[in-house]
């Protein structure tokens, strides 16, 4: 019970922690150069940063997902090396591209600082 209370506690602040950002990007054209401006681009930091991690730690595990079960793949049946090892390695390609581009729409967030 106490458990489930704390997992719903910690849901909830992640959540708006999460959409902080989103609000305060909604302001922006009240005014940059206004009384928020600090606290905005210390948001948009937050943002980037939380959501690098984010795709980081989501790219991880589908790589790890996917390597072991070629690996697990190849044990059963060593003969089909040779068919497995190519679609592996455009799939881990694209799991990468996906973090590549998290990393590219960080950068644009915070250029907007």
């Amino acid at each position: 019970m106490l458990r489930h209370r704390i997992g719903t506690i910690v849901t909830m602040a992640g959540m708006a922690i999460l959409a902080s950002p989103l609000l305060a990007m909604a302001q922006e054209a009240a005014g940059a150069a206004g009384e928020g401006a600090p606290l905005r681009a210390g948001l948009i930091a937050i943002a980037a940063n939380i959501g690098i991690g984010i795709a980081a730690f989501g790219s991880a595990l589908g790589q790890g997902r996917m390597a072991a079960s070629a690996m697990e793949s190849i044990g059963r049946n060593p003969n089909s090396a040779g068919q497995i090892f190519v679609p592996m390695i455009i799939g881990l390609a694209f799991i990468e591209a996906l973090t590549l581009y998290a990393l590219v729409i960080a950068f644009f967030l915070q250029a907007k600082i």
